[in-house]
């Protein structure tokens, strides 16, 4: 099975300038979270365990182009993470959702949000 990069970005945290060693992978499946110079971290998130975003943009944020996309998830490992100072946040928080809701379509999973 062939994973598709939909979309990839780094941290831009001064200027909206991408200066980091933090970069975003988003594929038809997962998200993957890059860490690291010398010593590298992958972290994986599959798109169906993901439960709710929000997105944030401090006034500094907003004038570079950038935000925060805060997620939940059921992952034993990322419970709650962010996607800091990306490009277009409130598109890729689209993007994103709708990406989770067709992966769980896919994998015929129900949520239980309703019966709370």
């Amino acid at each position: 099975m062939s994973t598709n990069i939909i979309w990839s970005d780094r941290k831009r945290p001064i200027f909206g300038l991408p200066i980091s060693f933090t970069k975003y992978i988003l594929t038809d499946e997962k998200l993957l979270v890059d860490t690291g110079f010398l010593s590298r971290t992958q972290e994986e998130i599959r798109l169906y365990r993901i439960t709710d975003f929000s997105v944030k943009q401090r006034f500094l944020q907003r004038i570079f182009g950038v935000g925060n996309i805060y997620i939940s998830s059921s992952d034993n490992t990322q419970g709650e993470f962010e996607i800091k100072d990306i490009k277009k946040p409130y598109d890729i928080k689209e993007l994103l959702s709708d990406m989770v809701e067709n992966e769980r379509v896919k994998k015929g999973i129900v949520t239980n949000e309703f019966l709370k």
